[in-house]
């Protein structure tokens, strides 16, 4: 994610203690710390703790947590580092703590949010009301990468095109909660949310029981769940398969994780074959019948005979299996298109076309490059705006104004001409900070939140998500595929 201005001010102020002499304030949100330094009211019982134990006493605890995610293995791959992809993945031992009224919101405005991008995401593939009626434009679905003609009439399960999601929240400088991206096709990061609380709460066990902080520990068991209500002809007791791509993925960690946790059989597409549309996995006693389809890869590798040939990835056959209605996937094929970033423009107005109501979350303020006005004053403040390519994820394919050199503005400028359908552009935005134990003390450091939403029989939001941290000072760079850290998020019953 990325937009993003360190947001300096000329009149700094920083809380006092010598533990925080480098913990600057500033137009940015603070989670912990008001524009006067002093402590918010649900944040002061961890304040009071880190002063109790002391600078050694934190670099001891923070050593452990690292010790444990080294320990269990725990990685993500940084793609282009010169030394190595695979990385342990760095954590903060500092939670970050929400209000139950701050969930609230947040939870009430993901669950109109994912209701409205499935309503979209069944138009869109059937009748396509809502293009006809020139809400979105028509064109502008149509040309769309990720929109998959081969899913136009295509029966899904309960209506679910998107069972996992994962929604990008930023806090701006108002303190109010808006949604910066969704991740609508293979969201991942929920293994490190619930590693995170697994760790930070043996860290500090004192004071997780103290704040009285509601669980997530069963979100697997909800996942499970909504998989199962996914299964074709109600059976009772399905047979659920998470596919990856493999070991090489960088968030195959992940893929174990919750396969394990779930009691379900991590496959490969060499494990599963399709017969007479009916999708089987390979054991050792013979073919199996495969119901439920958690699936961890992209679109295009799904099915070399409908979507890319060259994919030795997926089954062959596997779409016809679907499209008969013989085997579950989730999430469904086509998703790509709702979280498009040009789409997500849109997004404010789908809400209000199919549920007739506001958005509770707003978005980010977005222009598309595709429209002339926008263009020319993309153009004309490229230092001061991000600009993202629309199909792209992961903060790739994007140029942060206010932090690249002239020479890489003048290359985007080139580019942004040549294919502006391509690229929207976004305000740079002075992020909300949390505090982190950083080089022996604690500073602050920008933040943004991944809550993790399930829709099947039901919707279920797990009450935190995964809190990406920027840990270089200065930075603004939260993905973890481009060296970003976490921490785990505290929801608070009350």
């Amino acid at each position: 994610m990325d937009n993003r201005n360190s947001g300096s001010g000329p009149d700094l102020q920083r809380p006092s203690g010598e533990s925080y002499k480098n913990y600057v304030l500033d137009n940015a949100y603070d989670e912990m710390f008001n524009a006067g330094g002093v402590s918010r009211l649900h944040y002061r019982a961890l304040q009071a703790r880190l002063e109790a134990l002391g600078s050694e006493e934190m670099i001891r605890r923070q050593q452990a947590v690292d010790r444990a995610f080294l320990h269990q293995g725990i990685t993500f791959t940084v793609y282009g580092a010169s030394d190595s992809t695979e990385q342990i993945f760095p954590t903060d031992c500092l939670p970050r703590i929400l209000t139950a009224s701050e969930w609230a919101t947040i939870e009430a405005g993901l669950k109109q949010r994912v209701d409205a991008l499935n309503l979209f995401l069944k138009d869109i593939y059937n009748d396509g009301a809502i293009l006809s009626d020139g809400v979105v434009p028509r064109d502008l679905v149509y040309s769309c990468r990720q929109y998959r003609r081969e899913m136009r009439g295509v029966q899904v399960p309960r209506d679910a095109y998107v069972s996992i999601c994962g929604s990008d929240l930023v806090r701006t400088e108002n303190g109010e909660f808006a949604v910066l991206e969704d991740n609508l096709r293979v969201p991942s990061g929920v293994s490190y949310m619930l590693t995170n609380r697994e760790i930070i709460r043996r860290a500090f066990p004192t004071l997780y029981r103290g704040y009285n902080v509601r669980r997530i520990e069963d979100y697997c068991e909800s996942l499970l769940s909504t998989l199962r209500s996914l299964a074709p002809g109600h059976q009772s007791d399905p047979r659920i398969v998470l596919l990856t791509p493999g070991v090489f993925n960088s968030a195959y960690f992940e893929h174990t994780f919750l396969a394990r946790r779930m009691g379900i059989e991590l496959v490969e597409g060499r494990d599963l074959v399709v017969h007479n549309n009916t999708v089987f996995m390979r054991t050792t006693s013979g073919l199996r019948r495969v119901d439920v389809i958690y699936r961890r890869l992209d679109d295009d590798f799904i099915d070399p005979i409908t979507f890319r040939p060259d994919s030795t990835l997926g089954v062959s056959g596997l779409f016809n299996a679907f499209r008969a209605g013989n085997v579950a996937i989730a999430n469904a094929l086509g998703t790509g298109i709702a979280d498009d970033k040009a789409v997500y423009a849109y997004v404010p107005r789908i809400i209000k076309y199919y549920l007739d109501a506001e958005p509770i979350l707003p978005n980010v303020e977005t222009y598309l490059c595709r429209e002339p006005d926008s263009l020319k004053f993309a153009l004309d403040n490229l230092e001061k705006l991000v600009v993202k390519a629309v199909g792209e994820s992961g903060g790739y394919g994007m140029l942060v104004g206010p932090h690249a050199a002239k020479d890489e503005i003048a290359a985007f400028r080139e580019r942004l001409i040549a294919d502006p359908d391509n690229y929207i552009a976004q305000p740079t935005l002075a992020l909300s900070r949390a505090p982190c134990f950083v080089e022996r003390q604690i500073e602050g450091r920008h933040v943004d939140l991944r809550p993790f939403i399930l829709q099947g029989e039901k919707t279920t939001i797990v009450p935190g998500g995964l809190t990406r941290v920027a840990l270089k000072r200065g930075s603004l760079v939260v993905n973890s595929s481009q060296g970003g850290g976490s921490k785990d998020t505290w929801v608070l019953n009350e």
